[in-house]
């Protein structure tokens, strides 16, 4: 009869012992275990986890070069926060600020902060809103007890989050069917002069488009000389922040309007770094109150610090200033414009099909193709993305809309750095298998549509 010990010698020897042991889950381990084998017990269980090169839902950024994973790897011990003891990753942040607020066109000297991602950047850009209200209205004389934003409902769910965690109205614009971005019309009714700003969203997770920001801002300017209502906006460019300057630099939408006071961009997005990453660009030094900016005395020297969140690791803002670098104008031109082009083939080749409609074509857009059946089939658009995935593995979302567009129903096939040609070709002929299996047999079973992920962010 083997021991114990010698099963566990055999497995150290030729592999790993948790091959025919169950996995600690629940129990916090009395006992550790050799680094080899929590390496394989860690790799082997994310061996069947999803492919992200076939993860045509996220924005997330999936590759980056190795180059720049070396310097991750090479800069994960580093605390962010602790600008005095790393001056240099403090520097680095600034640099990119400097160099975000050129490409977004700011008038003169400004600042900003690296933050988590879009959604840590939009809470402190919406604060920075809250805050110089509330000066103009102590100003004026006036009330600050009522607070509220305006917004469509094309934005993340961070900006009802920002309204309820800070306790601001919201004022949520509906979407209507073929109608997913909004206007000035639209925005027009809910300003009041408790209205801390506008939200305009550069690129929406749904369709991919941009709200009417040049409308918005010329409406804002005549609030603002009719009525005497300063009512700034703020621009989420958590993902277009880093493809309009390159796929469409003529498209106004940035501190080129006057009344856009802030923006946020993802850096984990179309800035082509891994999470998390994401930016917060003033207008002016001025937009951000200096009663959000604390100064702490850490480890014996002083910091100032602009965050939600404190610890934090320093890789990914040296990944952003690789990128920044390494690719400039031109290189960050080339890789959205490959991008677009291959969206648009992808598009052509779901219409060669003859079951889908594409949404929006021919307007400003990320490098995505949002698209929804043409008509009646014996299947629907959730059923698509569900066949798609078992026969090829794609993950594929496909989702309602907000109100009042929730009848409505797209998929949307986000186009990466890394979905060549090939692949888009692959992918059209993919999607038109399925849907031939699904002519066949007919939609989804009832148990099958109860374990679908639906959602944008799928």
């Amino acid at each position: 009869m083997t021991s114990t010990r010698d099963l566990e010698s055999a497995a150290a020897l030729f592999g790993n012992r948790f091959a025919v042991q169950d996995t600690p889950d629940r129990f916090f381990p009395e006992e550790g275990m050799t680094a080899v084998d929590a390496m394989r017990l860690v790799a082997e269980d994310l061996a069947i986890e999803g492919d992200p090169g076939r993860n045509l839902a996220t924005f997330v950024t999936t590759w980056m070069e190795p180059e720049a994973q070396r310097l991750i790897a090479a800069n994960l011990h580093r605390n962010f926060i602790d600008h005095a003891e790393y001056p240099r990753t403090a520097e680095i942040e600034q640099r990119c600020i400097r160099m975000l607020a050129d490409l977004f066109h700011a008038p003169g000297e400004t600042t900003g902060a690296r933050t988590q991602g879009s959604s840590e950047a939009i809470m402190l850009g919406a604060l920075s809103l809250k805050w110089k209200w509330r000066q103009r209205q102590q100003a004026a004389g006036r009330s600050s007890d009522r607070p509220n934003l305006v917004f469509g409902a094309d934005v993340h769910v961070v900006w009802e989050k920002f309204c309820r965690y800070f306790d601001v109205e919201p004022r949520i614009v509906p979407l209507e069917p073929g109608k997913y971005t909004i206007g000035p019309d639209d925005v027009l009714p809910h300003l009041d002069e408790n209205t801390i700003g506008v939200a305009a969203v550069l690129g929406t997770t749904f369709t991919g488009h941009r709200d009417d920001i040049v409308g918005i801002n010329d409406l804002l300017v005549q609030v603002r000389t009719e009525r005497d209502l300063d009512i700034p906006m703020h621009v989420d460019g958590a993902s277009g922040g880093f493809v309009w300057p390159f796929l469409y630099p003529d498209s106004l939408w940035d501190f080129r309007l006057e009344q856009v006071h802030s923006i946020n961009v993802s850096g984990h997005k179309f800035g082509l770094v891994y999470p998390g990453i994401g930016w917060l660009v003033f207008r002016e030094r001025s937009d951000l109150p200096d009663e959000l900016v604390f100064k702490e005395n850490y480890l014996g020297k002083t910091d100032e610090t602009f965050t939600l969140n404190f610890s934090t690791g320093s890789a990914m803002v040296i990944a952003q200033y690789y990128n920044l670098v390494r690719y400039g104008r031109a290189g960050y031109r080339y890789i959205m414009g490959n991008m677009q082009h291959n969206a648009h083939r992808l598009a052509d080749k779901l219409e060669e099909i003859g079951r889908f409609e594409i949404i929006g074509r021919g307007e400003e857009q990320l490098p995505l193709v949002a698209f929804r059946l043409a008509g009646p089939e014996p299947f629907n658009e959730f059923d698509v993305a569900w066949q798609v995935s078992a026969e090829r593995g794609w993950m594929l979302p496909a989702y309602t809309l907000p109100p009042d567009a929730q009848e409505v129903t797209i998929m949307r096939a986000l186009v990466k750095e890394t979905l060549s040609q090939e692949h888009v070709d692959t992918l059209a002929r993919d999607i038109h298998e399925a849907c031939d299996t699904l002519e066949k047999k007919g939609g989804a079973h009832e148990s099958e549509r109860a374990r679908m992920v639906v959602g944008s962010g799928h």
